[in-house]
């Protein structure tokens, strides 16, 4: 059963303009892992990434019903890939069953998210 479902687009050049003026909005949207990652890639797939990781964030909590906040925050995401590169979310070091998509053009990242349950955690809110 699908218990929630968000969106977020986000344009590439306003991301490249906030990560361009210091490191500060990229250590705070990417975990650890998400920044090791982040690092090993050449500069137009760094802004995607980027980018791509935000979007995502921001849909996940909105399909929990909250948006970004002391209920969750971007550090408590992660997205990660499995074996075959397919995205995944993590929400406070625990998988969330659902799905994440993420895509870019030129000018814009997008991602979407369902939730088919609860993050077990969030039951218990």
């Amino acid at each position: 059963m699908v218990v929630g479902i968000g969106l977020d687009l986000v344009e590439l050049e306003r991301i490249q303009r906030l990560d361009e003026r210091s490191d500060a909005f990229r250590l705070r949207i990417l975990t650890p892992g998400e920044q090791s990652k982040y690092e090993s890639l050449q500069s137009r797939r760094r802004l995607e990434f980027l980018a791509g990781r935000f979007a995502a964030k921001e849909a996940f909590s909105k399909a929990l019903g909250t948006g970004i906040g002391a209920k969750c925050t971007f550090q408590q995401i992660e997205v990660l890939n499995d074996a075959s590169g397919r995205p995944f979310l993590r929400f406070s070091e625990e998988d969330v069953a659902g799905f994440v998509s993420i895509t870019h053009t030129e000018q814009v990242a997008a991602a979407q998210v369902v939730l088919i349950e609860w993050p077990a955690c969030w039951k218990d809110e």
